[in-house]
């Protein structure tokens, strides 16, 4: 307790000492370059991804399979009976197993209600074969809540580990997705504008912007785009 309140003390000195300059941004070097974690609690990139998961709670349901941790499941979910968790390297037990969502064949079949799959499509090369291995581990019936960067820097971390290549749109998105599950059982939202978009790139935290900047949508600025697929 003691500890976090001190992280979050030091974060707020971080900001101030370091407080954007909003009249000029002629510099060679963001803000921040760790997506303002440093400056605050949550980047600008997941304040949207949390506000697409919870516009789609009541889907989050049954048994239910997340990557790398359960932090949606348990945050949204609605009557979950099962939180599995798919591990792409690392088995850590509790509920969890290694699969390649490009190989159908290290994937259980037709076994969940509800996949929520944030922010890894953009750092699998073949992402159409993981849309379909995607598709593969649902029931019939069963949803895909899933998340994808529009604008947004390079993230090292995942790029060392497992390549960081694509940006989507969704226009991208639509016919993506919809070419596996079907157009008509495709839903695209997108989140974003230019203020927003230039705050992420600087590495601004969300909790820099106000609510009424950081709900304003264009769609000529996707920062992300939040895909809900249901498999026939």
């Amino acid at each position: 307790m003691i500890a976090n309140i001190a992280r979050n003390i030091l974060k707020g000195i971080n900001r101030r000492l370091n407080a954007p300059n909003w009249k000029s941004f002629r510099h060679l070097e963001p803000i921040s370059n760790v997506f303002g974690y440093d400056r605050g609690n949550q980047s600008i990139h997941r304040y949207y991804i949390d506000n697409f998961v919870a516009m789609n709670a009541g889907k989050i349901k049954g048994r239910t399979l997340e990557v790398a941790e359960r932090t949606y499941t348990q945050r949204h979910g609605q009557q979950v009976t099962q939180a599995d968790i798919i591990h792409y390297s690392e088995h850590k037990g509790d509920g969890s197993f290694i699969g390649d969502l490009t190989k159908q064949e290290t994937l259980p079949e037709e076994r969940f209600d509800t996949f929520v799959c944030t922010q890894t499509f953009n750092f699998i090369y073949d992402f159409k074969a993981a849309i379909q291995g995607s598709k593969y581990v649902l029931k019939p019936g069963g949803f895909l809540i899933a998340t994808v960067s529009g604008i947004q820097q390079i993230s090292t971390y995942d790029a060392s580990r497992w390549g960081d290549y694509w940006r989507f749109t969704s226009e991208s998105c639509k016919k993506g997705f919809g070419e596996i599950f079907g157009e008509a059982n495709v839903e695209v939202t997108t989140f974003g504008n230019v203020l927003a978009s230039i705050a992420a790139l600087e590495g601004l935290s969300a909790t820099e912007l106000t609510k009424e900047e950081l709900a304003f949508s264009d769609p000529s600025y996707e920062i992300i785009i939040g895909i809900v697929a249901r498999k026939n």
